[in-house]
């Protein structure tokens, strides 16, 4: 059994500062692969680190398997770790470093040298198991860290940040290797830490997205905790749907004007914007904030489109397979984001009109909170 029960767990460094970690109530399922994200400072290595017995639990309980953990040893808690320093022993082969930690507790040397294979396959490490770290790459020597972490045939991995120290088509290829190895060892429950969105929304099963700053002492550290899809499609407060997504969403000030349990009618400078959420409990003339995320949102045909603004184009980025647009609005409303799909024929200074649909669109309340979108969530 490798699931994993955090139950009202907090951390706190000192009796008088502020908590590290409030209130973090989660589980991660039999097998599950999940990933803890959020902003620098957020506590996400220390979470990892409370579940390896690396950081003690200041309050509430932490169980894996359904056996409380808080004062159990790292080496009795069944998790094997990945750190983002490969952490080799430089005079050993790969064949020593990942068998190393079996021999320390005793295995015999034909128990290691079938573990250390198998791990090899998978990895795609059998060719390299007599060399030095130093006659690796960066991405091969990441690999051998992982495989030191299969041969012990843990209940939990535990990710911390593994690719940052990669290049991007390192940090792509090892991502791969990663996802293969969760779908191989499907029993083991997976963490893994990063501030990279998209490894994030490739990798999880499962996403814990972790607050910083002031608000982690009054709303706890976890702002929201689903699938990918859950996080992108349906944030349920402003922090949440600016952090998911890349570029991230753009968010103008508007005014509700009237509304149901299935659709709602505000004004953005002026313009009325028809948004699929319930809007049943607000009040006309309540101050909203309008999502709209950059990839949505599409060029009008004409000036009686609707839900649309003009806009002026003041700087494009082309990235080949899309490109970037920045555009102006009127009534000094903060710059925003439009991306296209392949090489914009548009130009800087342009004037363009932006359209997107009800269904497209997200409503965030004066305190942040969302409104439940009314449509159904994309398969």
């Amino acid at each position: 059994m490798s699931r994993i029960d955090f139950q009202s767990v907090c951390k706190r460094y000192a009796p008088n500062a502020p908590l590290t970690i409030n209130n973090a109530n989660l589980t991660i399922e039999n097998g599950e692969f999940c990933v803890f994200v959020g902003p620098s400072g957020c506590g996400k290595s220390t979470l990892l680190r409370m579940v390896a017995g690396l950081e003690e639990i200041s309050s509430g309980d932490l169980s894996i398997g359904g056996e409380r953990v808080n004062d159990l040893p790292p080496a009795r808690r069944g998790v094997a770790m990945v750190f983002q320093s490969y952490a080799l022993y430089p005079h050993m082969t790969v064949r020593e470093n990942m068998g190393f930690g079996l021999k320390v507790f005793g295995a015999n040397a034909a128990e290691i040298d079938k573990k250390v294979r198998e791990a090899a396959e998978i990895l795609q490490l059998t060719h390299l198991l007599d060399r030095l770290p130093k006659q690796l790459s960066g991405g091969q020597r990441q690999r051998v860290a992982i495989g030191r972490a299969i041969v012990k045939e843990p209940r939990v991995f535990l990710f911390d940040e593994p690719l940052s120290n990669l290049d991007a088509a390192l940090r792509v290829q090892t991502r791969l290797e990663i996802a293969k190895l969760h779908h191989a060892i499907g029993t083991a429950s997976m963490i893994y830490v990063t501030h990279d969105q998209v490894e994030a929304m490739t990798l999880a099963d499962k996403i814990v997205l972790l607050r910083a700053g002031e608000e982690v002492q009054t709303k706890g550290s976890v702002a929201q905790i689903g699938t990918p899809m859950d996080l992108y499609h349906r944030p349920n407060s402003l922090f949440v749907a600016e952090f998911i997504g890349s570029p991230k969403m753009n968010i103008l000030p508007a005014q509700f004007e009237s509304g149901d349990s299935h659709r709602a009618t505000v004004r953005v400078a002026g313009t009325p914007f028809e948004v699929a959420v319930d809007a049943a409990q607000l009040a006309a003339g309540t101050r909203v904030s309008l999502g709209l995320r950059p990839e949505h949102m599409r060029l009008a045909d004409s000036e009686s489109s609707p839900n649309s603004l003009p806009a002026q184009v003041v700087h494009i980025e082309k990235l080949g397979e899309a490109s970037l647009l920045y555009l102006e609005l009127a009534e000094s409303l903060p710059t925003i984001t439009l991306k296209v799909e392949g090489t914009t024929q548009l130009h800087t200074g342009e004037n363009v009109r932006l359209q997107v649909a009800p269904s497209d669109l997200h409503l965030f309340d004066a305190g942040g909170e969302a409104l439940a979108r009314t449509v159904p969530l994309p398969v």
